[in-house]
């Protein structure tokens, strides 16, 4: 198929680009992490989704060659925990760094199988990975884990993403009352160590979290704790739409990020997709519902058929979900969101 509508960049209802696609290719996780996929909700009789209701690779690429039509310039591969999925980097990785217009492939991964397969994953072509952990303490790690992983396997998985070549940032989601006492130990371990840390104020994304806004550590509360100890200057966004504020620790070339959609948002210059496992297309982290892409695509449908269908729905795209999340009382009902485990983070 060759790239239809080459040079169209889509914008929607507020005129923000689609630029970054975001693709889960499994629901299943091998952690039970307290803030996406507590135990309780996915247990033994849990029931994910069967193989033939996955996209299958062949099935991504072909959406990913139109989403690049469209402006996308950059994908993120996540889950779940993707790199559960079998021969990942061989195929999937290596065809979507061959489609025309994608300058960046990135994967999200918890790491625990990482160190195993990070230079495959380079040699097929990806550029980065970011990586969930959320404490260096074992105990504090393995309590939010679901007790699914040990620590030492993540941190060698860090080193031989960095070994590989592979750009590395950390992920480490706060929550007030469960791991806030573990900012300063993780800014200092990866100020030491290089890969960038990014510090994510506890969200309320799906329905299965039982969030609280008094779990959640502002951003400013955790600035305020690294500067005490580790001074920081402010840096520019190197992109438009980038989520994370960047700080410096000052007298170096060491950063450290926030990303604060809680309190201080960003969904002014939102430019993400995302695709969920079996194929809908969410336009929103906490959105309610998606539009279906696998029906049309395994009933037949041609590109531009299926082109239109996408384009219309960003077209349409309005979502300011955290800008209205503040608008809310305790007695309105709480939308069914999808869940983080289905369209990634």
């Amino acid at each position: 198929m060759g790239v239809v509508n080459k040079g169209i960049t889509w914008t929607d209802v507020l005129d923000r680009p689609l630029r970054d696609l975001r693709i889960s290719v499994t629901d299943r996780c091998n952690f039970r992490c307290r803030y996406c996929m507590p135990a309780e909700v996915f247990g033994p009789d849990y029931s994910f989704l069967p193989r033939e209701e996955l996209l299958t690779f062949e099935e991504i690429l072909r959406l990913v060659r139109l989403f690049a039509a469209g402006g996308v310039e950059k994908v993120r591969i996540t889950g779940g925990e993707p790199l559960l999925r079998r021969n990942l980097p061989r195929r999937l990785v290596e065809m979507v760094k061959g489609v025309e217009g994608i300058k960046d492939v990135a994967l999200t991964t918890n790491a625990s199988l990482l160190a195993g397969q990070a230079k495959l994953l380079k040699e097929a072509g990806l550029d980065r990975v970011n990586v969930s952990l959320d404490a260096l303490d074992p105990q504090v790690f393995a309590r939010m884990n679901g007790h699914r992983s040990d620590l030492s396997r993540v941190l060698t998985g860090i080193e031989a993403a960095e070994a590989a070549g592979l750009r590395v940032k950390v992920n480490m989601v706060v929550q007030k009352g469960v791991n806030e006492d573990q900012i300063l130990p993780m800014a200092r371990y990866f100020r030491e160590k290089g890969p960038i840390l990014r510090l994510i104020e506890f969200m309320d994304v799906g329905n299965s979290n039982n969030w609280d806004l008094k779990q959640v550590v502002p951003k400013w509360e955790m600035l305020e704790m690294i500067r005490e100890e580790m001074p920081l200057e402010k840096m520019k966004p190197n992109y438009y739409g980038e989520v994370a504020d960047r700080y410096r620790y000052r007298g170096s070339d060491r950063e450290i990020g926030v990303i604060a959609s809680v309190t201080d948002t960003f969904c002014s210059s939102c430019t993400r997709a995302r695709l969920s496992a079996d194929g809908r297309l969410f336009t929103c982290l906490f959105a309610t519902e998606g539009t279906d892409l696998r029906g049309p695509l395994r009933g037949g449908a041609g590109d531009e058929e299926l082109l239109n269908r996408i384009r219309a729905v960003w077209s349409r795209r309005r979502d300011r979900y955290s800008d209205e999340r503040h608008t809310w009382t305790q007695d309105l009902p709480r939308k069914k969101k999808v869940e983080m485990s289905f369209i990634g983070g």
